[in-house]
């Protein structure tokens, strides 16, 4: 019996002293928790890579602007430049007068010595019909028809023009046989009748082999001094050339 209550009490004090310990040990490790640093978990973590500074650079620098296409503005034309354009409508002495207005359209642009266009292809050009007239005999083979250009127009402004106008493709177009022919034909025969009678004598025969003879001249002289018209086709060649430098502002 006292043996058991001996070793119960040594049991006692072994374990006294071991809760001790194990007090000590928790006591020990809540004191290393409470002095670490708190950590701040609202924080946000970053945990993103720099980017390269060159990427950076490339976005912020900004884009430069498109350059504006330059004018041909104050370009100028020497006098004696020939500026090809086409008519827009059809003329003709039988049925246009001295003092009508034409236009044309410039058909290649017309630069200076630089090279920078000044009249650019598509513009319009003015003129004014300073006279014109049929051909009236066989050797005529033009007829009359003078053009004088007064403006041209770029880009809706007008410029004046100072120079001649040819019209390249013109023709000559017959007119049917009309009162001042057969008035021609006429007098011829007429000559002839009365030339006949006073060779022969006064006789009908005369008058009559005159008479035939007058026609036969008088309708070649018709032929040869018939009316031709003067024709320019729309869509035809017009050449105009400066007689003055030609400045575009």
């Amino acid at each position: 019996m006292a043996g058991n209550r001996l070793l119960f009490l040594t049991l006692a004090i072994l374990a006294g002293c071991g809760g001790d310990k194990g007090k000590s040990s928790l006591i020990d490790e809540s004191d290393r928790d409470l002095q670490r640093p708190g950590v701040d978990a609202s924080a946000p973590l970053n945990d993103q890579g720099s980017k390269p500074a060159t990427m950076a650079s490339s976005k912020a620098a900004p884009k430069p602007a498109a350059k504006p296409v330059a004018k041909a503005t104050g370009a100028t034309l020497s006098s004696g430049t020939a500026i090809s354009a086409k008519f827009d409508g059809g003329v003709s002495s039988r049925t246009h007068k001295a003092g009508q207005k034409l236009t044309g359209t410039v058909s290649s642009d017309v630069k200076d010595k630089s090279g920078r266009v000044v009249i650019p292809k598509g513009s319009k050009v003015y003129l004014t019909i300073a006279a014109i007239h049929e051909s009236e005999n066989k050797s005529d083979k033009t007829g009359k028809l003078v053009l004088t250009p007064t403006l041209v127009s770029i880009s809706g402004k007008t410029y004046p023009l100072k120079g001649s106008a040819t019209a390249l493709d013109r023709t000559l177009k017959d007119r049917k046989t009309n009162a001042g022919d057969l008035a021609k034909v006429g007098i011829g025969a007429g000559a002839g009748a009365l030339l006949g009678t006073a060779v022969s004598g006064g006789s009908t025969k005369g008058a009559v082999i005159g008479g035939v003879a007058g026609a036969a001249v008088g309708t070649q002289r018709a032929v040869e001094t018939q009316d031709r018209d003067v024709v320019v086709p729309a869509g035809s060649r017009l050449k105009v050339t400066l007689a003055a430098p030609f400045r575009r502002s």
